[in-house]
């Protein structure tokens, strides 16, 4: 049986906050591809290995990669479930919003008879 964790607010706002930079976004993407060293990642960006590594910290914290040593290299992987539980609350937002709507045309139905 798999248990869900439940999402503090700070999680969701670590985890939104991370995905709000488009380098954050993209190195999620890619080591949900494959796993990459921060080496490698670094080289995709024009941007210093320090601030590449800054970048994979903030993901690591909010959970959405993780990080482990191999030999000399740090692997980075994206960590997918995450991604889920934030889809998940992205969904139960949706479904506000829609039952929201599904109320409002319902009632300006009621004022068209």
């Amino acid at each position: 049986m798999v248990v869900q964790e439940e999402l503090t607010d700070d999680d969701v706002n670590r985890m939104f906050r991370a995905l709000a930079d488009a380098t954050r976004r993209d190195i999620v993407r890619r080591t949900l591809v494959a796993e990459v060293s921060v080496s490698q990642l670094a080289l995709a960006y024009d941007m210093s290995f320090a601030a590449v590594q800054k970048h994979v910290a903030v993901l690591e914290e909010a959970k959405l990669v993780t990080k482990e040593p191999r030999g000399r290299e740090r692997m980075v992987r994206g960590e997918p479930e995450r991604l889920r539980q934030a889809q998940r609350l992205l969904d139960q937002f949706e479904q506000l919003w829609r039952s929201r709507i599904d109320r409002l045309d319902a009632l300006l139905s009621e004022d068209d008879k």
